[in-house]
């Protein structure tokens, strides 16, 4: 159990820094030298939350100097390292806190330890993980929270996962929250939102988070953050998985996770949610809420595809900051205290997880609650729904000095949606495709091989998409596209250096999240094969005309048109009627709308 006393301390002071990441970092340097102690002295582990009494946060250079600080203060118990750096050139600093001398990934895996990693800032405007963060690692050292706790684990803290929108500090950057009075950005400088970029991983910073998930392999995954959303009493969402989603085995043990993590939090006078409190119809409370499992672009949809914990925490942005702080300072040590108790279970379940197959095995591609609806007491305030003359649209306004239970529908069965096939050998990428797949394999930690010999008439599994739809906007700098089809025999010839991805790995169902072309988060999803599904060949309609002609004297085409002409929208429509026949000539490209990627029965 935690002391949130122990928290408290001395006066505010604060430090300045310019905007500039050259003079950010000089800036920092000198800060962290004047902030170093005297000969003997203990290093100050406060925060500027802390002293100017939760009403400001600190700029980035107090995390670089605070990390710094904890090091020297614990050599025996901290590492502070840089994991990466972001694309303006400042320094992604993680902290790395045992009591078992393992503070190193190999020293960890070599010691069987259950590993954490709580993250703060991925949305930089959000920061109440970083502050909070700080201070349950000082009553961790302390000993004045969760004792003990540090002995059975490792835990790797990255106060600010978003450096450089940290550093795009204004006062308004979170409109819908209260305080702190200046807070970082949603986006990086490159304009990405981390928190959809788990699977594609275009940004720097991702990938630098994903080499560093690699090499301690964290049993759980909790990320903070804060809730835009209505007004209510309900202070903190935590949700977790795999609970609907993923391993059975594993699936039991997060239930139990988050239940017993959100009974803490109670205990400690927070109101937390085990489901995302976004109303289903915008603003209006009556329309209730809709629970399920995040794609894989969200961590909480990511980790459990690796067979590990994802935790999303969401404080309630109309909570003031110091009452947000304190519910994830809650939270953080609640989630410490279950690895300590737990960790080593999990550990075990995973370890099966890992090396349970998948071949041959129904795997579910994503989720969707089903229109079984309960209702449940929810903690709002009396509101009324008036037309706005601003808008023009229902306007809903809260009083929250009159606080009031709402009865809600709640739609939580959640049930697997689309479901796909593992294949029973692996996946086959073709070489002109292997470079840049390779790399988006090797940046998830997942195995493959390079087939260094061609493979002729090779019997494979290809996917053809009947429909295909792109996305009429940009989303992340990607357009978007979803196929309808199915994977069928077919006989291919496939060249040298062809990349093999086994089934048969511990991430197989990260795997299948990148490479099945009708999953959420796939590759093809976010539109890195769209090349494939774009005609390149045609037919002038003149030429078309004289080929139909010609293909109608074969009495099985004639028959087939005449069938088609049956459907008034293809007998109303001249390229439809022509592509009838186009599709049938020697000049069609095969290729056009097959994935590229191929399933194997059996290995290369």
């Amino acid at each position: 159990m935690h002391d949130p006393s122990a928290t408290i301390a001395a006066p505010f002071a604060d430090g300045a820094l310019m905007s500039r990441p050259t003079f950010a970092l000089l800036a920092a340097s000198l800060a962290l030298a004047c902030a170093m102690p005297a000969f003997g002295a203990k290093p100050d582990l406060t925060t500027v939350a802390e002293r100017s009494g939760d009403v400001r946060t600190g700029r980035y250079d107090e995390v670089i100097q605070l990390c710094a600080a904890f090091a020297q203060a614990y050599p025996d118990a901290v590492r502070c390292i840089d994991f990466g750096t972001t694309p303006e050139g400042r320094p992604m600093k993680a902290l790395i806190a045992s009591r078992t001398g393992a503070l190193t990934p190999e020293a960890a895996h070599a010691k069987g330890l259950p590993v954490l990693l709580v993250q703060g800032g991925i949305h930089a405007g959000e920061i109440d993980g970083k502050d909070a963060g700080f201070r349950a690692l000082r009553a961790l050292l302390q000993g004045k929270a969760s004792a003990g706790a540090l002995d059975k684990q490792v835990l790797v803290f990255v106060p600010v996962f978003n450096v450089d929108g940290h550093e795009r500090f204004g006062a308004w950057n979170r409109p819908n929250q209260r305080g702190p009075e200046q807070m970082g950005w949603r986006t990086t400088a490159q304009n990405y939102n981390l928190n959809r970029d788990y699977v594609k991983a275009d940004a720097p910073e991702m990938q630098a988070m994903l080499r560093l998930v690699d090499a301690w392999d964290p049993i759980a995954y909790i990320d903070l953050h804060v809730t835009d959303g209505a007004k209510f009493e309900h202070d903190v969402a935590i949700q977790v998985e795999p609970v609907h989603a993923g391993d059975a085995d594993l699936r039991a043990a997060g239930r139990a996770f988050r239940d017993a993590v959100i009974a803490d939090v109670e205990k400690h006078g927070g109101l937390p949610l085990p489901f995302y409190p976004s109303f289903v119809e915008g603003d209006n409370p009556a329309s209730g809420f809709v629970d399920g499992v995040s794609p894989p672009r969200f961590s909480t949809g990511y980790f459990q595809l690796r067979n590990r914990f994802g935790m999303l925490v969401e404080t309630h942005s109309w909570r003031n900051y110091k009452h947000r702080v304190k519910t994830t300072y809650d939270t953080v040590l609640a989630v410490v205290d279950q690895v300590a108790a737990h960790g080593q279970d999990w550990l075990r379940i995973a370890a099966a997880a890992d090396a349970r197959s998948l071949a041959g095995q129904p795997v579910p591609l994503d989720y969707a609650a089903t229109d079984k609806v309960r209702t449940i007491d929810y903690r709002g305030y009396k509101y009324t729904r008036t037309p706005s003359d601003v808008s023009g649209a229902l306007m809903t306004h809260y009083d929250e000095t009159r606080p009031e239970i709402w009865k809600l529908p709640l739609r939580d069965d959640v049930q697997p949606g689309h479901l796909a096939t593992a294949p029973q050998a692996g996946y086959l990428v073709p070489a002109a495709h292997a470079a840049w797949v390779g790399a988006k394999l090797k940046v998830h930690g997942i195995a493959f091989t390079v087939v260094d010999h061609a493979l002729p008439k090779r019997g494979v599994q290809a996917f053809r998409a009947t429909k295909t739809q792109f996305s009429p906007r940009s989303n992340e700098g990607h357009q978007m596209l979803t196929v309808e089809g199915a994977w069928q025999p077919e006989t291919r010839d496939v060249a040298a250096g062809a990349l093999f991805v086994p089934i048969a790995q511990p991430k197989a169902r990260l795997v299948m999240a990148l490479l099945e072309p009708q999953a959420p988060d796939a590759l093809a999803a976010w539109g890195e094969f769209n090349t494939a599904f774009e005609q390149k060949e045609y037919m002038e309609s003149y030429v078309a005309e004289d080929v139909a002609r010609e293909m109608l004297k074969d009495p099985k085409v004639k028959a087939a048109f005449d069938e088609a002409l049956k459907d008034p929208a293809f007998a109303k429509d001249p390229d439809a009627r022509l592509a009838f026949f186009a599709k049938r000539h020697s000049s069609w490209d095969e290729r056009f709308n097959l994935y590229p990627v191929l399933r194997l029965d059996t290995a290369p």
